[in-house]
Order: structure tokens, then sequence, then C-alpha cells
């Protein structure tokens, strides 16, 4: 499957306020591929959004964060990709995951929303669910009715500790994307990376070589 990925949201709430919950992982993914690229982001105004390019093996990949609060994505996002004619199709969206654990990260095209406000908004605003997404697992608190404050708090340390490796390993789908091989990077992100203890590789201690 091959897609001709233009733009990349991430989603999260706006304000140091809400800067490291587990709800603004979308924001933390684009950041950190913003800051690979050394690139700024600048305000655009006509879409209530930060927005920067970024190079990747020759193919311009545009990054947007809505200004909005999340579950008024859609407009920010519809505002964008109308202006610079970017079918659904060709976007991703980042996004935390409640049905997904710590430490995992998923890449899917359409499907549902999962009750998430920012999917759901954007779903809505564009009138279709037909867009890519990579869902970043922050886990579940367990009971529906506690999902609201769960999502708007920080992640523990340990599950912090989690999320982090998988995370990093998450940023390097973009030469994957650069080239249009979406299966290929479905593949790569969703086969467990060897850990060596696993492979029976020992890891070093002091005073060992």
């Amino acid at each position: 499957m091959e897609s001709n990925i233009r733009l990349i949201v991430g989603l999260g709430n706006p304000g140091r306020k809400y800067e490291n919950t587990r709800h603004n992982a979308g924001f933390w993914w684009v950041d950190a591929i913003a800051g690979r690229a050394r690139a700024s982001w600048s305000r655009q105004a006509r879409s209530s959004a930060h927005a920067t390019k970024v190079d990747v093996d020759g193919r311009e990949f545009w990054l947007l964060k809505p200004d909005t609060y999340m579950n008024e994505s859609g407009r920010s996002v519809a505002s964008f990709t109308h202006f610079h004619r970017i079918e659904a199709a060709e976007m991703l969206v980042v996004h935390d995951e409640l049905d997904l654990a710590p430490g995992t990260v998923k890449l899917k095209k359409g499907g549902g929303t999962g009750g998430h406000n920012g999917l759901t908004d954007i779903v809505e605003a564009l009138d279709t669910k037909d867009f890519w997404r990579l869902r970043i697992g922050i886990g579940h608190p367990g009971h529906k009715d506690l999902v609201a404050d769960y999502v708007l708090h920080k992640a523990s340390g340990e599950e912090q500790a989690l999320i982090d490796p998988a995370f990093e390993r998450s940023l390097d789908l973009m030469p994957w994307l650069a080239k249009g091989r979406m299966n290929d990077a479905m593949t790569w992100l969703h086969t467990k990376p060897v850990i060596p203890a696993e492979a029976g590789i020992q890891p070093k201690t002091e005073g060992t070589k």
C-alpha cells in the first residue's frame, strides 16, 4: 500500500498547562520531528494552528499543531487542508491511544475514533475517516468515568519509561513515509524490536568490555 503523505497533524491541547500530559502525545511527536530537522514553527492565523515544513529524503512534509483545544481540532485541520489542497488520504494524524498499552505505537488507516475527541472532530469536519493515524499507547485508567482526568495528567514514571523507547523508535518512520511505503512502515513498526537480553546478549556492566 503506497500513500503520498503531505501533512502530519499532531493532536494536543495548547498551553504550558497541558504540554506534558498524556493527551498531548501527538504534539510531542511532531515537535520531535521538527526538532530533528531544526525546523521553526510559525503561526497560521487562518487555520488557528502552528505549522512548519520538514524535508526527509527529498520529500517535503507539513507538520501541524492546532491551536484549538482537542475537541475543536477539526476546524483547524479542515481549514489547513482546504487551503493547501491536501486530501484526507494524504494526511497522518498522530494521537494518544487509550486502547494501547504504554510502550505500544501502531499505524493504521481509517477506522473508528474510539471516542477520541480530536479524531472525532476531524472526521466530522472532513466528512471522512479515510486518513492515516499513528496511535501512541498511553493505557487506560480502567473505567470510562476516569478517562477525562487521566488523559489530562502526566504519565507515571513507570509508564513514561515504557512510552519513551517506543516513541523514539516511531520517529524513524519518516524515511518510510518519504518513500510512500506504508505497508512496509506498518510491518517495521509493528515488529517487536529485539531486546538484547532476549537474544542472549547480556548488557555490559561496569568493568566489562
